[in-house]
């Protein structure tokens, strides 16, 4: 017989409440990769109003407002019929859409080159050369090999990328002619672990923990709804009866009798020697614990409570100005520093197939939020006033020059939105200093003006 000694180290380690081990019960957090399926993606979009927001809402915010061309009448009229016959803005906001929902999309540029493989020659497009756009995602797309050149415009991204056709033809795309969108950024793109190679992570990844919760919680509230009032009647014996057949058809019928005359006439018929009972179940504060598991979900989505729920501030003096302004430059940043560096080289096309070859030309993102007229008017007058006080003199001599004041008193006026038409206007008419009179002109107008010398005797 073999005697078998087991040593154990005690080291502030308990193998029953798991004290000290990875999964201490005095942890708060323990954390794991998650996986999340693009079956599970798609069943969380459909199935809950919760994540198609989540994903919805900040991709139609980039583009709802969409962006304002600086440019002469003319060119500004020809790219926005550009946009409109390729629908430039309702395939943006898809791709953005798929992209925050499956972690990546893309935008192929068609043009009559046929070489889908090479680069993507932007000087080569002429007048109508952007025939359409389509929308793919990394589930059409598959990344090909990462660039690890860093000489390379493309290092760190894919070098190309792989489109099955519906024939078997496996369609090779240089990433030039892609509009890419990669939806939440994968922290383990450099790894060879990674899920999703060459593209980035669906934004519900991080926030269906929080979804859950809340939906679970709203599940569980609804229930309660139902058990708020039970009416409890004692019966004598009852449990000995149970086994009686015809006693348990008798009971059912007895009391759907009653229920029946209760709700007709209010009344309930009961022996004697029956008791009534009923115990309503208190439902405060259940909406404050809604609320708070909606206030993480808010946070989990950076997005406002009040732009998620579609509801006004609560409160007193609550406005949410603040909120929604914090929100607001969220969405300017996705679109200057995510949407706008993607979409270089279709603003290019774009430009060329409208037949527009100014590289003076931009554009920028109009704001979410509008002005009141007052506040129009205010900017104006605080504009105007400035341009005043800066043309003003010191010692006779002009501190800047009328001419600059101007020019650069319209380009404010036209970007701020103020004065609509105005750039056309001075186009038409002239700036300032082509419309005030010449110092010859002044001088002649200054000798009309003397009065003629009185005549001597």
């Amino acid at each position: 017989m073999v005697n078998v000694i087991t040593l154990f180290r005690d080291s502030l380690t308990s193998l029953v409440s798991r004290m000290g081990t990875e999964r201490d019960k005095a942890a708060t957090v323990f954390y794991t990769q998650p996986v999340l399926t693009d079956e599970q993606i798609i069943a969380a979009y459909r199935g809950s109003w919760l994540p198609r927001k989540i994903v919805d809402i900040p991709a139609l915010d980039s583009c709802r407002k969409w962006r304002d061309w600086q440019a002469k009448k003319p060119q500004i009229e020809a790219i926005e019929e550009e946009e409109k016959r390729l629908n430039v803005k309702g395939k943006v906001l898809e791709a953005a859409k798929k992209a925050r929902l499956f972690g990546g999309a893309a935008v192929y540029i068609g043009t009559a080159d046929e070489a889908t493989n090479a680069p993507l020659e932007v000087d080569r497009v002429s007048k109508g050369g952007v025939k359409y756009l389509t929308v793919m995602t990394r589930r059409q797309l598959k990344a090909g090999e990462i660039d690890r050149n860093p000489a390379s415009e493309w290092y760190g991204r894919p070098k190309d990328y792989t489109l099955d056709s519906l024939t078997g033809e496996h369609i090779v795309i240089h990433p030039s002619r892609l509009v890419l969108l990669s939806g939440a950024m994968a922290p383990d793109e450099d790894m060879n672990t990674a899920l999703n190679q060459g593209w980035g992570e669906s934004v519900l990844t991080a926030t269906l923990d929080a979804i859950k919760n809340a939906d679970s919680t709203a599940g569980n509230i609804a229930s309660l709804v139902f058990e708020a009032k039970i009416d409890i009647i004692r019966i004598p014996d009852f449990m000995a009866s149970l086994n009686n057949e015809v006693y348990r058809s008798k009971i059912i019928e007895r009391y759907s009798l009653a229920n029946m005359s209760k709700g007709i006439n209010g009344t309930l018929l009961l022996d004697k020697e029956e008791e009534y009972e009923s115990k309503s179940a208190s439902l405060a504060g259940l909406t404050d614990i809604l609320m708070a598991f909606m206030q993480i979900v808010s946070g989990a989505a950076d997005i406002p409570v009040t732009r998620l729920l579609g509801q006004s501030p609560a409160g007193m003096n609550a406005t949410g100005a603040s909120d929604m302004k914090n929100y607001h430059d969220r969405i300017q940043s996705i679109q200057e520093l995510e949407i706008q560096p993607a979409m270089v080289r279709l603003d290019e096309c774009l430009e060329r197939s409208a037949d527009v070859k100014d590289p003076d030309v931009y554009y920028q993102w109009a704001p979410l939020e509008q002005m009141s007229e007052k506040e129009r008017a205010d900017i104006f007058k605080t504009t105007a006033d400035a341009a005043r006080t800066i043309v003003g003199t010191t010692s006779g001599q002009e501190i800047i020059t009328r001419e600059a004041i101007s020019k650069g008193l319209t380009n404010r006026l036209v970007e701020d939105g103020v004065l609509p038409g105005l750039d056309a206007a001075v186009e038409e008419y002239g700036p300032i200093e082509e419309q005030e009179p010449s110092e010859e002109e002044l001088a002649a107008a200054a000798a009309a003006t003397k009065p003629l010398p009185k005549p001597t005797a």
